[in-house]
């Protein structure tokens, strides 16, 4: 049997893709995956998923009595699915392999990709003749084919600040195709960021989208200076000793302005020595606060059930990652970090990678610091004791 990520990526090597595909040019893959090897969605349970209050769903319909392009946002009712036309509009759930556990899998598939990159998967139902409209996206996506016809429209040449005007959607103005393919159940295309896209139902179809998340230098540069200012004296002024007289006082000479940039840099480079701790909890800033309403267990009731085996699960809008110092490991869950040492390198990956297991897969799960780090991650609602 082929391994499945050969036939994911069209009997291309993981790093073949990432070397000569990723966020370099769009690749279109026949029967990537087998559907029905898979777990899925019916239209039906994507809309009464779509009805839940806390799902974020939107109904896009190309030809509306308030004009063309509308956009509606959920939660949706009944009667919202029964007043829709038999065409021309999409319904799309963002998270749903979040909402949905079982639908894991998918997200599974893509993981020689950094957990830090995958955003989330997004299912999306289209009538017949269904499209959101020609459009750019900021960020890596996989469109994979789950059920009926797709077909997709690329162009490497649209603008990408000239939008249709007065809708609450990015709506290309121009769109001049040039490729196209219909996908159906199975086949997949991967799009760089940047590259315009046009999807339209050929009949009534679903389709899963795999997105990837990548830092904006905007929120990169705001978290971090955020975290500089908090840690530099609110006393500390600039220092110019030895300066010489000046003739011309409203000149801003070249050494001042070398004197700002090295401080700048200078700032900038300080502490250094938390920029892993500072980097790894930005980058598992969770999406959703989904975390902040969970019961809290105290600390002899979390004691007892992991002492007892008691299977644990990670809350589907957790993010983990962690990073290997010389002698440490630095783990982080939802923008906290921790601190342990290399010993429990096997124990931190088993609790990244698996979703649901038990304390005592863990090696070292009878260790007081991995039972303190499990009991951490189980107070702040990282991880919660499984149901059944």
């Amino acid at each position: 049997m082929k391994e499945p990520l050969l036939t994911l990526l069209g009997n291309r090597r993981a790093d073949d893709f990432l070397q000569n595909y990723w966020q370099k040019k769009p690749l279109l893959i026949r029967q990537a995956i087998d559907p029905g090897q898979y777990p899925m969605l019916s239209p039906d349970e994507l809309a009464g998923l779509a009805c839940e209050p806390d799902v974020d769903a939107r109904i896009v319909q190309e030809h509306h009595c308030d004009g063309p392009w509308q956009v509606s946002y959920g939660p949706f009712s009944n009667d919202d699915f029964a007043a829709l036309p038999d065409s021309h509009w999409t319904l799309l759930v963002t998270d749903c392999e979040k909402h949905l556990p079982d639908l894991r899998p998918l997200i599974e598939l893509f993981r020689f990709i950094p957990d830090w990159r995958i955003d989330d998967l997004m299912i999306s139902y289209a009538s017949d003749q269904g499209s959101v409209g020609p459009h750019l996206d900021a960020y890596d996506v996989f469109l994979l084919q789950l059920e009926g016809t797709r077909e997709w429209q690329i162009s490497t040449h649209s603008e990408p600040d000239h939008f249709i005007e007065d809708i609450d959607l990015k709506i290309l103005k121009s769109f001049h195709p040039e490729q196209s393919w219909k996908l159906l159940p199975g086949d997949m295309l991967y799009l760089p960021p940047g590259i315009a896209h046009h999807g339209i139902a050929r009949d009534p179809c679903m389709t899963a989208s795999i997105g990837f998340r990548a830092p904006a230098y905007r929120d990169l540069l705001q978290a971090r200076f955020d975290t500089l200012i908090m840690k530099t004296d609110e006393e500390a002024r600039l220092q110019d000793p030895g300066r010489t007289p000046q003739s011309q006082p409203a000149e801003i000479t070249p050494e001042t302005i070398s004197t700002f940039q090295n401080l700048l840099t200078d700032l900038l480079n300080q502490n250094k020595a938390d920029f892993p701790a500072w980097l790894g909890c930005f980058l598992t800033e969770p999406k959703h606060d989904h975390l902040a309403d969970l019961p809290s267990l105290g600390d002899k009731t979390i004691a007892k059930r992991l002492n007892k085996n008691h299977g644990i699960e990670r809350n589907a809008f957790s993010r983990l990652a962690y990073t290997i110092e010389p002698s440490t490991l630095l783990f982080f869950a939802d923008a906290i970090s921790w601190k342990i040492s290399i010993d429990y390198l096997e124990d931190v990956q088993k609790i990244c990678h698996q979703h649901r297991f038990q304390p005592h897969d863990l090696p070292h799960h009878d260790h007081p610091e991995i039972h303190q780090l499990l009991s951490d991650l189980i107070h702040n609602h990282a991880f919660l004791f499984s149901e059944d």
